[in-house]
């Protein structure tokens, strides 16, 4: 790594690829969007079931601190580290999942203060691993750890990926969650961004470009999750014939 890069950027026939994928993956998730008839219920797990996802859960939170302490402790016998650049992208998770905690606890409160405060802790430990998880499939083969990439690369992203599914996993727990065609549409937005980005290599965010998309795909991942969460509105009422409301027609009563 030099100067302020985190990774390296993509370049060439690379980026002309990853444009292609991710614009093709936008374009095929809002594609399903617009064939989803009716909000999606995903399956609620029984009681083993729930204790093995949250024993998975909390496993890959060890796995990942224990990989990440791993690393530091050798990479700090190396010899010093660099200084990472400011952090500018944190503020924007930590405010926007704040948000996100507010209104899912307040739009589902018609539900009971129990279920609106769980689905609210649920959706907000998930909604950054919408944008998390692509995030690290795309950047994952151009980091560059200080010591053993090839062995750190895998133990630290693995962990890392792995969370985050069994985080998103958790999201079966809650009884108000919904696939509507809002969330897929908000997704197929967050990976058009990322198609947007690699236009300039994926590079790490410190130019203007490359950090307002990365603030924008963030805050469209925190929109996907909060869509899993607003009540689906009633369907319209279609509007009955004057003589369906009064039992018949005049012809019909005088007959």
């Amino acid at each position: 790594m030099t100067g302020n890069q985190e990774w390296a950027a993509y370049s060439g026939t690379a980026e002309i690829v990853l444009t292609a994928v991710l614009a093709a993956a936008a374009a095929a998730v809002a594609y399903a969007g617009a064939r989803l008839p009716l909000p999606a219920r995903p399956p609620r797990p029984g009681r083993a079931a729930t204790i093995t996802m949250i024993a998975a859960w909390v496993l890959a939170i060890v796995a990942l601190l224990v990989s990440v302490a791993v690393y530091e402790t050798q990479a700090h016998l190396t010899g010093p580290g660099h200084t990472p650049p400011a952090d500018r992208v944190t503020p924007v998770t930590l405010t926007g999942d704040a948000v996100l905690f507010v209104v899912t606890a307040i739009a589902l409160r018609a539900k009971g203060w129990r279920v609106a405060l769980g689905s609210a802790v649920i959706g907000a430990a998930a909604a950054p691993w919408i944008f998390e998880i692509p995030f690290d499939l795309v950047i994952m083969a151009r980091s560059h750890p200080v010591i053993d990439p090839g062995l750190y690369r895998v133990l630290l992203f693995g962990t890392l990926i792995l969370t985050g599914i069994t985080t998103l996993a958790l999201l079966r727990l809650s009884p108000a969650v919904r696939v509507q065609r809002a969330t897929l549409w908000c997704l197929a937005a967050m990976l058009a961004l990322f198609a947007g980005w690699s236009l300039f290599g994926f590079s790490y965010p410190s130019a203007p470009g490359p950090l307002t998309l990365n603030d924008l795909a963030k805050i469209l991942g925190l929109l996907t999750a909060l869509t899993l969460f607003l009540p689906q509105r009633p369907p319209a009422q279609t509007p009955q014939p004057a003589h369906a409301a009064t039992g018949g027609s005049t012809r019909d009563g005088a007959a």
